[in-house]
């Protein structure tokens, strides 16, 4: 089964991103001229900072003693302050976590830095604000870099769907053992971290690890919240009973949207990397999945990413296109026929071998096989 570290090895060694980091470089080194330092707390390291050299380095939202701030300006270093009063880290050198989101749940979910980060992101938008817009791209861009560290050299496989399939059905039911299967394959599960389909995913990752009675169980404990509507409080503390029960789950990748802040990320990703723009963040999760991608029925956004994926296939700009499982041929010919658009985009080209379309969840291990993901 593939295994995610909860930090991945830096394609950039002078990247870092851990207080653990610092020390271990300080030691074997002995100077941090030209490191990036990103979002560590350095507050208990002054002494560090004043006998070591830092010519040509970038500290990033570095919490520090002014003493040690003095030094390092005089050293040439560039130092980026923590930005005050902001619900989020622009600087953050790691993805979020459930916990980290959801923090403070119990008081409701309007008083975690998920619901207060887009809260204040639905504000600055209104106000059209440079400053807030120079914000989120940091953000964002911290985000791709922690993410592509985090992924680098997994087989990622991609699982969409929509937000609206709720728990307590059949088709959760179903996408949920499609996770689990496709990572005790060895496979690193991605979804667009969200409700419904995607947590679907999600969960049958985290559940991988463990017999298969536990997601049986699992799945009416959930089915007690079927939605995030009306009460994401609700929602969400379901979902955290289950991961206490069953603690240590599997891990995958959750990359949702704070575009789409009324739909919560979900508790089952291990790992979030949360966007404030979606273009970004769609454009991102497919690229990424360079094991495939599974679209079980979706609406609009749904569509939108079937040929967000086509695209790049049908024009190999990002190399050898990957595989397209469409899932539940009624909906896909019928209800939104997609399905035919992409025969005619793929007929003669190279992607024509890598596009299916199945009737079940049960179908697309071995399609995704046939089709070399």
């Amino acid at each position: 089964m593939q295994t995610m570290p909860a930090h991945a090895a830096h394609r950039d060694d002078r990247e870092i991103e851990t207080l653990e980091e610092f020390d271990a470089t300080v030691a074997a080194r002995g100077t941090l001229a030209g490191f990036r330092v990103q979002a560590v707390d350095l507050t208990d390291r002054t002494r560090e900072l004043l006998g070591t050299d830092t010519a040509g380095a970038v500290f990033l939202g570095c919490r520090m003693r002014e003493e040690a701030a003095a030094k390092i300006r005089a050293d040439g270093a560039l130092v980026f302050p923590p930005v005050p009063d902001l619900p989020f880290d622009p600087y953050r050198g790691l993805l979020y976590s459930p916990d980290e989101l959801f923090a403070s749940l119990a008081d409701g979910y309007e008083a975690t830095p998920d619901a207060r980060a887009y809260a204040w992101f639905r504000r600055t938008r209104a106000d059209g604000d440079v400053y807030a817009s120079m914000l989120r791209a940091v953000h964002d861009d911290s985000m791709s870099d922690a993410l592509d560290e985090l992924l680098a050299g997994a087989r990622v496989v991609g699982v969409m769907g929509g937000h609206a399939m709720e728990r307590g059905t059949p088709e959760y039911a179903g996408a949920a053992r499609l996770g689990r299967e496709l990572a005790r394959a060895g496979l690193t599960v991605a979804t667009g971290g969200g409700p419904g389909a995607m947590e679907a995913a999600n969960l049958g990752a985290y559940a991988a690890p463990f017999a298969d009675g536990m997601l049986a169980e699992a799945l009416p404990l959930l089915a007690k919240a079927p939605s995030f509507v009306p009460s994401v409080t609700d929602w969400a503390g379901a979902a955290f009973e289950v991961r206490a029960r069953w603690p240590k789950g599997g891990p995958s990748v959750g990359i949702p949207t704070w575009f789409y802040g009324h739909e919560p990320p979900n508790p089952f990703a291990s790992h979030i990397a949360k966007y404030f723009a979606n273009a970004t963040r769609e454009d991102g999760l497919l690229a990424r999945c360079n094991a495939g991608v599974v679209f079980l029925p979706g609406a609009a956004g749904t569509v939108q990413e079937v040929f967000d994926n086509a695209t790049p296939n049908y024009y190999e700009s990002r190399g050898e296109p990957t595989p397209m499982v469409l899932v539940d041929r009624a909906h896909w010919t019928r209800r939104l026929p997609a399905w035919p658009l992409l025969q005619s985009l793929a007929r003669g080209r190279s992607m024509q071998a890598r596009i299916a379309l199945v009737d079940r969840i049960e179908e697309v291990p071995e399609a995704l096989k046939h089709l070399g993901g």
